[in-house]
């Protein structure tokens, strides 16, 4: 028998039993499924991060309470007992005022906001009135913290997107007093859309909530760098100004690209779990493949015994099984790999996820691979029967 002859033959064998083929490649189909929607949500992940880190701003670094590089050292500390201060703030601004533009520390809690009858559940930053340089965000209507209100503790917020059209709807909120925890604050400015961060906070001075609200503490400091250099010495003059009154034990310095890099390993790390996780289920596909096709020998020991007295080599028949393998396989393969392309398509408004191309290849070589591994021994059992005891086999 040639090849053309030999896949005629191994697929009408296949949909002889439509309902046993597919539920035989039902484990390589989920194999696969999970392996590209996997692979496809964490590299969703690590669009999203980067997407968030670079709407913060460029050149930014991070002043933490404890060592949090993710490199070694003791965990950071609880946000309660942050020992972060203001004149951190102040140090910095000294003694690496050569390489910094701007610093602002952030304090951070959450309340409910109340106007009228509306509520919203959300998250107050406390930061300077250079925030919005840092963080290259924007009033689209009225303005941004100024330094007086900074200094003096004012009782002026800033409100996000979001926040404006749930609190407010069709009013303008500008000028208008807000309540938290039934203390009156007037709404001076409204964000520009930016991000979900950004859309439904609410921002005040940090002086301000670090006075009218009991537990707050500086969580970090941030700093933009100047552009003309690099960011790694501009992280280093700040690591400088901050050991003039800290240990190296009680505080990190990180910039974007280090945090982005912290998490990428752990994502990667994710990824490498989920993907054996996935592994072993095509293992198991692979197994119920050799499992399925063993019995198919057994019950197609007559027929193996009838081709091989009619002229079939042993050779053609081990062709057959092993091209039947594949086939369940590679179906399995092409059919996880349409679901998993599926199941990116609907995260992909939650998340930037795509199905990488080397995914592809990968996917269908392993479906391959595994109909071939699997599907060698029964092909080779079949090959070996003799025709004479399989004419005889009832």
């Amino acid at each position: 028998m040639n090849v053309k002859e030999t896949l005629s033959a191994a697929l009408k064998s296949l949909l002889l039993n439509k309902i046993r083929s597919f539920l035989t490649m039902l484990g390589v189909i989920i194999g696969v499924f999970a392996v590209i929607s996997l692979v496809s949500l964490v590299g969703g992940i690590q669009n999203y991060v980067e997407d968030q880190f670079n709407d913060l701003g460029a050149n930014l670094i991070f002043v933490s309470s404890g060592n949090n590089n993710y490199r070694g050292g003791r965990p950071g500390q609880n946000l309660s007992s942050s020992n972060l201060k203001e004149e951190h703030i102040e140090l910095i601004e000294k003694e690496a005022s050569d390489y910094i533009d701007y610093v602002t520390p952030t304090v951070q809690t959450v309340k409910t906001i109340k106007y009228k009858t509306n509520n919203f559940y959300t998250t107050i930053i406390g930061v300077s009135n250079t925030a919005d340089k840092i963080f290259s965000i924007n009033a689209a209507e009225g303005r941004f913290l100024n330094k007086s209100e900074v200094n003096n503790s004012s009782k002026s917020v800033v409100i996000g997107y979001a926040m404006k059209k749930k609190l407010f709807s069709q009013e303008n909120p500008l000028k208008k007093n807000i309540k938290i925890d039934g203390k009156s604050y007037e709404v001076v400015g409204i964000l520009a859309k930016k991000n979900p961060v950004y859309d439904e906070a609410l921002i005040m001075p940090y002086t301000t909530l670090r006075d009218n609200f009991d537990g707050t503490t500086i969580i970090s400091i941030v700093s933009k760098a100047k552009s003309q250099f690099p960011i790694t010495k501009a992280a280093e003059s700040v690591k400088l100004a901050m050991y003039r009154d800290l240990h190296d034990d009680e505080f990190s310095v990180m910039t974007q690209e280090d945090i982005l890099e912290s998490i990428n390993s752990i994502l990667g790390i994710l990824a490498v779990a989920l993907a054996t996780i996935s592994g072993i289920s095509l293992l198991v596909g692979g197994i119920g493949i050799m499992n399925i096709m063993l019995v198919s020998v057994t019950e197609r020991t007559r027929e193996i015994g009838l081709r091989k007295a009619l002229g079939a080599t042993s050779f053609d028949i081990k062709r057959q099984f092993m091209i039947e393998a594949v086939i369940i396989s590679l179906s399995g393969g092409l059919i996880g790999l349409l679901l998993g392309w599926l199941s990116t398509l609907a995260i992909k408004n939650l998340v930037r996820a795509t199905v990488p191309f080397w995914a592809i290849p990968l996917a269908l070589g392993f479906s391959v691979l595994v109909g071939v591994v699997f599907g060698t021994y029964p092909a080779v059992k079949a090959s070996k029967k003799d025709p004479i005891e399989a004419l005889r086999y009832e």
